[in-house]
């Protein structure tokens, strides 16, 4: 059975303002890939982009901008566009349906709170050592680790 677990961080003042900016250029990228495939098929000529396409891309808006997408995991940035995929995918099968379909839409940076780190080391890295009560977090955002704690078992 896999468990998910969520934590509480406890992060110093200029940790939050690290992470804060990390929660704004992945929703940044959300909200492009959002546009890009929004525009896409309002064009005359209907393209379909797919999340192989946009993470194609992903390379090039890297080198592009080093200053904010350069310095975030790769895979954290590939799992936001499959985030933005699984709420497309999620559309279609409604229409498909013909329940109330609900198109994706853009977040504000009050609204996208998560980033998602498909594996330990690639952009976080868990601290954790028995019997210590203190468990650290250090993500590509932070230099520092972050104190957490767990806040209960889902």
């Amino acid at each position: 059975m896999i468990r998910a677990y969520k934590f509480l961080l406890r992060p110093t003042a200029r940790q939050a303002q690290a992470l804060r900016e990390m929660l704004a250029d992945h929703c940044a990228l959300h909200n492009g890939a959002l546009q890009e495939r929004r525009d896409a098929y309002r064009h005359s000529s209907k393209t379909s982009i797919t999340y192989g396409g946009q993470s194609a891309q992903l390379k090039d808006i890297r080198a592009f901008d080093p200053e904010r997408h350069g310095r975030w995991s790769f895979s954290s940035q590939q799992a936001t566009l499959r985030r933005l995929n699984r709420a497309f995918a999620a559309f279609f099968h409604r229409v498909k349906n013909g329940t109330k379909p609900g198109y994706p839409r853009f977040k504000g940076t009050g609204h996208f709170d998560t980033v998602i780190f498909p594996r330990d080391g690639d952009g976080c890295r868990w601290n954790s050592t028995p019997h210590e009560p203190q468990t650290r977090v250090r993500t590509s955002a932070t230099s520092a680790f972050i104190s957490i704690a767990q806040s209960r078992a889902e």
